[in-house]
């Protein structure tokens, strides 16, 4: 049975992976999607990547979609509504953070 809401931080990995699959996607083009949203910054490794992916798959923030491409063997991948509501309650703990920093330590 899929987890719902249990959450605690994502790593970054997963939350780019998560952000990546709002539109259906494969392994190499997460990626890919993922170093460009981070301009660079987060390479992941497709090890890391499929670990992840698996891990989504079994908490119900991802699911498998149909590849329409016949013959294709690349598995894609899309965000669930569960995944969307990880992402919301993820902002408002990001959120948090930036303001108590700022409060605190800004300027």
């Amino acid at each position: 049975m899929a987890e719902k809401m249990e959450h605690s931080a994502l790593t970054e990995a997963v939350y780019y992976i998560l952000l990546s699959l709002y539109k259906p996607m494969h392994g190499y083009g997460i990626m890919q999607n993922i170093k460009e949203l981070s301009n660079g910054r987060v390479s992941l490794g497709a090890g890391t990547m499929y670990g992840a992916i698996n891990t989504l798959l079994e908490k119900g923030w991802i699911h498998p979609v149909a590849v329409t491409e016949e013959k294709s063997r690349k598995k894609e991948y899309q965000i669930t509504e569960v995944g969307k509501e990880i992402i919301k309650l993820e902002l408002l703990r990001l959120n948090e953070l930036i303001k108590n920093g700022d409060d605190i330590a800004g300027g």
